[in-house]
């Protein structure tokens, strides 16, 4: 059972693929960081250099969301492709230019440049959102892979779960123990210091 298709597989792939996309763009940063390419002393070369990396990795990307979308019997690659190439970007833009526009009414001089937004959604529309696509293309042409074991026709039945196995239980309770450990650290440190 571990091996049946999710019910929204569709979404998984799309969220695997952007996940090896930043993946794959963080290791080579980092690799470019420690190699010193990147000096701490240019500001915001590093979000620049991010950003570049994130458009020019696109194809593998989509070559991992095509593969697993074909993996788990998708048949709509396009459609798949440009999810994986609109979605997290899409968002992580709209909120950004969002942010923007409310430092721009306020007439702040941190806002970004229209010029240098138009430059970001050029980049993203016509690099990174093709190579999307063309690695969607050849993730979905490749073989399918295979799952080691034959699943069943008939679904396990998923017993009953405890109360404590809860998503809201489990939401809070992952938060506040870290919270409840740095504020345990972070008030030695404070009440040492005066």
């Amino acid at each position: 059972d571990v091996f049946r298709p999710p019910p929204l597989y569709s979404w998984l792939s799309v969220c695997v693929g952007t996940g090896v996309q930043l993946g794959i763009s963080m290791c080579i940063l980092v690799i470019f960081a420690c190699a010193g390419f990147l000096s701490p002393a240019n500001r915001g070369a590093l979000m620049q250099a991010m950003l570049f990396l994130f458009a020019f990795t696109g194809s593998f990307g989509g070559f991992t969301s095509g593969r697993l979308f074909r993996m788990f019997g998708g048949c709509r690659w396009k459609t798949n492709g440009l999810t994986a190439g609109l979605l997290f970007p899409g968002v992580c833009f709209g909120v950004f230019f969002l942010l923007n526009l409310l430092i721009w009414s306020h007439q702040s001089s941190g806002a970004v440049p229209f010029g240098t937004l138009f430059a970001l959604l050029a980049m993203w529309l016509l690099i990174s959102l093709p190579l999307v696509m063309i690695g969607a293309y050849f993730g979905f042409k490749m073989q399918p892979l295979e799952p080691p074991v034959r699943t069943n026709q008939i679904p396990r039945q998923v017993p009953a779960q405890p109360w404590f196995v809860n998503s809201a239980v489990c939401i809070c309770v992952g938060g506040v123990l870290p919270f409840g450990a740095v504020f345990v650290e972070v008030f030695y440190v404070l009440s040492s210091v005066w």
